[in-house]
């Protein structure tokens, strides 16, 4: 091989490159000159410095001269343990001090980079290590260039635990070869970081995203906990949804300023919950500051990933956000780890990794995983967050722990208001110039909807970009219809999903019945701040759930009534299937409810138990295995209905077969009584409708008086009596409804009295469809 001093005697890398770190230019320039110092020293001892096939073979000469030269001959005479750090204002400075390397490791960094910004260090190397092939620096030749004893403690600069390996900055490859000869490289997402690209690693693309936080009108970070508020919200807010005042002071016993609890309560929760807002941010931000180790977040209804964005934002660092679903399934998880961890620290970042819910306790070698992670990740911010508690097999070092409530209604709503105003600006369309939901509409989205920060700003696009195809401007409609699309799809394997298509004109009902709907749809809206900031149902790990019952013949309108609630709170309805609940194996009906319960807290919808009394029925003595199994099954819903946080509704026909445990659990209870004479009237009406022709001698009021039947009966018969019509070519008559009722009499069981159908009776019996 041939190798000429001219190859580098020229002025160096080109400064026409693109390399905007002066540290890094004078790095590569001090690497070329101990290069060329190498390659003039092996030249002058070399005996055949320009054969050809030099480092193909080894001759007789050659292997003496090996055993006769000492190896302090070896090391070039520099030291390069004396030079000062690179400016802690460049790349190089700022990586340096991120991951505690002195001038001697940062001066190793660039002997083994200086192939990857200059290719004319690719021969040389292979020159200097006597093999063509061998085209990157060893272990040992990096040594050398540096001024290090190979056998001399310098060679523990790239030890496995060392920083230069540990952070991934160094990969020191052909592991089956001795130390010495072993191939450094630097990963080329480290390289295109000290030439200024700040894009994330490839082999994170899809399971980790980068989620810098907004900055406030005055500069700082904001988030779930540190939200602007912009005057048009915050006077919405008043009230009912603040529970402040005209002059701003607080009316629920909060402070407005810290969200922290000014009375005398001590309730844990209700503690922990009134610091869900920026002063718990504060106090995240304050533990992932101290560097001890990792942080971790336990939900409670709050959004725990986004108070980790915005503590992480708040002490300067950006977040890298880890789906743990994707690291876990990912072919190769350790590659992956390992590229986090690099990438956290390139960029001053902390990791944001969970819901840990997901590392099953039946499998150890996902806690591994978590476990090496937090091993990797020392030195690196990381918060941890999830609705299970610890596990100190998760990780060498206990966390500091937390619990996230919900954020403020007023937090809430401005985020809303403000993730709008930014989709409408990604459509090209100023946010101040978009028509949106007033205050109050955007107040009650955020009340009666658990969304984090990411779901609203998704649900927001979809809004903003669905009322752009409408052409209108974005409603409550629009703003409703997105949140439940972020519904996941889990909870319809194991529930029927209903979206609502009735409201509150549509039902007929007493007064009464009325009220304690309204009631229920009152409660759903403000349990945030009832149950959360004034702490009205404390201690007993009980949940911030809103259950209904729902008592009545079949056919009074339960279940409709459900779909209205839904309707009211802007969600979807979720019926449960029984028959996909219950089994006959001890245990696996209970498994199969905390499934539903589970999924049910991840969606933004109202769950209906159907003939709820099948499941909740009344506890008895027990006098035989069934027994038993049937009280322990009991004893569980008790116990999770109570830590339930969403909206769940129970209908039965039957209130007297329902344990009177779960009657104490309830919230709301209403009666469904069959119709009397004019609420069938007004049934009658309604389901026949407007656009259906009726007969000039069609007497609804007779209908009404001499037909006893529930709503769910007529509205059969309404739809019967349309199908008759309908093949009649005529009107609809009283011929038709009298047939329709007879139909439903007989699928009811119910004695046909033929007073009851005068004078329609022949008509019916000789077919009412061919004759009007």
């Amino acid at each position: 091989m041939t190798v000429r001093l001219t190859e580098l005697s020229g002025p160096g890398p080109s400064r026409t490159a693109p390399v905007p770190d002066d540290a890094l230019w004078a790095g590569l320039v001090r690497v070329e000159q101990r290069v060329r110092r190498a390659v003039a020293d092996r030249r002058a001892v070399d005996p055949q410095p320009d054969d050809p096939y030099r480092g193909q073979y080894l001759t007789p000469e050659a292997a003496e001269d090996l055993l006769a030269s000492p190896p302090d001959a070896l090391a070039a005479a520099v030291d390069a343990a004396h030079l000062p750090p690179p400016p802690a204002a460049t790349r190089l400075g700022r990586l340096a001090a991120g991951h505690a390397l002195d001038a001697l490791d940062t001066e190793l960094l660039l002997v083994a980079m200086a192939p990857d910004l200059d290719a004319r260090f690719e021969p040389l190397y292979g020159y200097l290590n006597d093999d063509l092939t061998r085209r990157r620096p060893t272990v040992g030749l990096a040594l050398q260039l540096c001024g290090l004893h190979p056998a001399g403690p310098g060679r523990f600069r790239l030890a496995p635990a060392a920083p230069l390996v540990a952070r991934g900055l160094v990969e020191i490859t052909e592991a089956e070869r001795p130390l010495l000869t072993r191939v450094l490289r630097v990963p080329d997402r480290v390289t295109a970081h000290l030439l200024g690209d700040d894009a994330l690693d490839a082999r994170l693309l899809g399971l980790v995203r980068q989620e810098p936080a907004a900055a406030t009108e005055d500069g700082g970070a904001t988030g779930t906990g540190a939200e602007p508020v912009t005057g048009a919200v915050t006077g919405a807010f008043t009230g009912a949804f603040t529970g402040q005042g005209a002059d701003g002071h607080a009316t629920d016993g909060t402070d407005s300023a810290t969200g922290t609890d000014t009375g005398t309560d001590t309730d844990a929760d209700a503690a922990v919950d009134a610091a869900a807002g920026p002063e718990l941010t504060r106090r995240v931000a304050d533990a992932v500051a101290t560097g001890g180790g990792p942080v971790y977040l336990r939900e409670k209804g709050g959004d725990a990933a986004s108070v980790a964005v915005d503590a992480l934002t708040a002490t300067g660092r950006r977040a890298l956000v880890v789906d743990l679903a994707g690291l876990l399934a990912a072919p190769d998880p350790a590659r992956v780890r390992r590229a986090l961890t690099t990438e956290a620290g390139l960029g001053a970042s902390g990791i944001v990794l969970g819901p840990v819910d997901l590392l099953e306790p039946g499998r150890p070698e996902r806690a591994r995983l978590l476990h090496e992670l937090c091993a990797a990740a020392a030195g690196v911010p990381l918060v941890l967050h999830g609705r299970t508690g610890w596990d100190p097999l998760w990780s060498r070092e206990s966390p500091v722990p937390f619990v996230v409530g919900p954020a403020p209604v007023r937090v809430r709503a401005a985020q809303w208001q403000r993730a709008l105003a930014e989709a409408a600006g990604a459509l090209g369309a100023p946010g101040a110039a978009v028509r949106t939901p007033d205050a109050h509409t955007l107040a009650e989205v955020a009340a009666s909807c658990r969304l984090g920060a990411a779901q609203v700003r998704r649900a927001a696009d979809v809004a903003v970009r669905t009322a752009a195809v409408d052409g209108r401007p974005v409603s409550a409609h629009h703003v409703r219809a997105a949140v439940r699309a972020q519904n996941g799809a889990a909870l319809e394997l194991l529930a029927r999903r209903i979206e609502p298509a009735v409201g509150w004109d549509d039902l007929v009902l007493p007064d009464t019945a009325l009220r304690q709907l309204r009631e229920l749809s009152l409660r759903a809206r403000h349990r945030e701040q009832v149950l959360g900031q004034w702490g009205m149902r404390p201690g007993g790990g009980r949940g911030r759930g809103v259950i209904a019952l729902f008592a009545g013949e079949s056919g009074t309108g339960k279940t409709m009534s459900a779909e209205v609630v839904a309707a009211d709170l802007g969600l979807d309805l979720y019926v449960v299937d029984l028959s996909t609940v219950v089994d006959k194996y001890v245990g696996e009906t209970e498994k199969n409810l905390e499934r539903i319960f589970a999924e049910a807290s991840e969606v933004n919808a109202v769950l209906l138990f159907d003939e709820a009394d099948a499941i909740f029925g009344r506890r008895s003595q027990v006098k035989d295995a069934h027994d038993r199994h049937a009280n322990i099954e009991s004893a569980y819903l008790l116990q999770r209905m109570e830590s339930f946080d969403g909206i769940a509704v129970l209908t039965t026909n039957l209130r007297s077969n329902l344990d009177e445990a779960f009657t104490r659990r309830l919230d709301v209870i209403a009666e469904f009584p069959l119709p009397g004479e004019q609420q069938r009237l007004a049934l009658w009406n309604t389901c026949l409708g407007t656009r259906l022709p009726r007969d000039a001698a069609l007497d609804l009021e007779l209908c009404a008086r001499r037909f006893e039947l529930s709503g769910g009966s007529i509205r059969a018969c309404a739809v019967t009596a349309a199908y008759l019509a309908a093949e009649s070519g005529r009107p609809l008559g009283m011929a038709q409804i009298a047939s329709a009722v007879l139909q439903e009499y007989r699928k009811l069981g119910r004695l046909v009295v033929e007073g009851e159908f005068e004078p329609w009776l022949p008509d019916v019996r000789g077919g009412a469809g061919r004759d009007g």
